[in-house]
């Protein structure tokens, strides 16, 4: 994880407020990773689970670090050390003292499922308008998202900043860094449970988001069972499906499967069949048309959005279609992507379901995998391919789907996936990001 600083001037005087140690060398960059590092970097030294940066200073040194924030020494390398009780926490300071050198509205959003995509919806439905500072790729965790503040400038007139917690008390904590003024969750599923034990605590982790609020605006989700009971200090505006709704939407489908989103009466054509995405429209459209942006420029903004790479994307391969879900699964975001494979509109071919492990489920994975397996049956999938450790749980409970099999490695499962493919199938590929399905898109559909 790196950044390159757009002040590296500014920076030095807040990170000399902060650690009380000036800088022998202007800082021009930060990383985390010591291959990444560059002439002029900060480099810092994290302790993971599996990892210790401290063991990787050397390496920063020599890629051209100049300053090492850590927590212990090493003096047998010749760069300027910067001890600290705790870096993260450190940087997580300075950060929040550069965040309030700059009075704009900033937007937080977190939920199970969804945060990037709206995030990226709202700054693209407000560029055309803006100028927008916000989240880039996965830069949302404890030490991402302080990088990210720290791209901030004068320059920016709204900032978006996506919050993503593993544990309790992540939430409440990225709130005290980013200090955000308005706040949208985007909704409450089964994730994590590794870190939170249960549904429940996942729901409370992420109603912090809406506690700190005291003034601005929490968009509520009325369809998600959970977040339509949060409370807040701030303004409420509900967005959902009745009618009561500050943003009441409906959709239903053209002949060719592509969604008609109508929001307060302003139909919006989506250009995609994936309902999910229509949901993330309406959370942005609420945000973006609470700030100005009419719906005439809205319908428009729509038309040109693309979603990150590996987040519900279709590709076509030549007669083969592709869902691109790859970037990460849980429970219900798998359910959604199903759902999507489902009711994908065909003519001729089949509905092909590709499926790797579900990380982070903790005591859960096991019934969470099984459910996937009863999901399959229930819808109109003809074959599913499944691949890791805890989805052969799948495969063992789909007996009446045309075709399905089980492979203990991803080379096996895209070798005969090659040869089953045929002209005009529909195929979603999805599980956790430690799975890296997206690598079997790239061997099957290699020219």
């Amino acid at each position: 994880m790196r950044i390159t600083l757009p002040e590296p001037k500014r920076f030095s005087k807040v990170f000399k407020k902060i650690t009380s140690v000036p800088c022998e060398n202007t800082i021009t960059g930060i990383s985390t990773d010591s291959r990444e590092c560059i002439d002029g970097d900060l480099y810092i030294a994290i302790k993971g689970e599996n990892v210790d940066g401290h063991h990787f200073i050397k390496d920063a040194h020599d890629n051209g670090a100049v300053v090492a924030l850590l927590n212990k020494p090493d003096t047998t390398i010749d760069i300027q050390h910067v001890i600290v009780d705790d870096p993260i926490k450190t940087i997580g300071l300075v950060a929040n003292a550069w965040r309030k050198k700059y009075n704009i509205p900033v937007i937080g959003i977190t939920g199970s499922n969804g945060k990037t995509t709206t995030k990226d919806l709202i700054k693209h439905l407000l560029e055309s308008k803006y100028t927008i500072h916000s989240t880039k790729g996965n830069f949302n965790t404890s030490i991402g998202v302080p990088l990210t503040l720290l791209q901030m400038q004068g320059k920016h007139n709204f900032s978006v900043i996506e919050m993503g917690a593993n544990q309790s008390g992540d939430i409440k904590t990225l709130c005290q860094i980013v200090e955000p003024t308005d706040g949208l969750i985007t909704n409450i599923a089964p994730a994590h449970l590794e870190g939170f034990g249960s549904i429940e605590n996942v729901a409370l982790e992420k109603s912090e988001l809406f506690n700190y609020l005291t003034t601005g605006t929490a968009y509520i989700n009325s369809s998600d069972e959970w977040i339509r009971t949060f409370t807040t200090q701030a303004e409420s505006k509900i967005y959902g499906y009745s009618a009561e709704c500050d943003f009441y939407a409906d959709y239903h489908k053209e002949d060719d499967g592509n969604i008609i989103l109508t929001i307060n009466a302003n139909e919006l054509n989506i250009k995609s069949k994936n309902i999910v995405l229509a949901k993330n429209i309406l959370a942005a459209s609420a945000v973006a048309n609470s700030i100005g942006i009419d719906w005439d420029t809205i319908r428009e903004r729509i038309l040109t959005f693309t979603p990150t790479y590996g987040r519900g994307g279709i590709i076509k391969y030549e007669n083969v279609t592709v869902i691109n879900d790859t970037y990460n699964a849980n429970y219900m975001s798998t359910v959604a992507a199903i759902e999507h494979l489902a009711q994908y509109p065909i003519i001729k071919g089949r509905r092909i379901f590709v499926f790797g492990d579900m990380a982070e489920l903790g005591n859960s994975s096991d019934m969470f995998h099984q459910k996937i397996g009863e999901e399959c049956l229930n819808k109109n999938i003809d074959a599913v391919f499944t691949v890791g450790t805890q989805t052969k749980i799948t495969d063992n409970i789909l007996d009446t789907i045309s075709y399905h099999k089980h492979y203990g490695s991803k080379n096996a499962l895209t070798k005969e996936l090659k040869n089953f493919i045929k002209k005009n199938d529909v195929i979603l590929f999805k599980g956790s990001r430690s799975m890296e399905m997206e690598k079997i898109i790239m061997e099957v559909f290699k020219k």
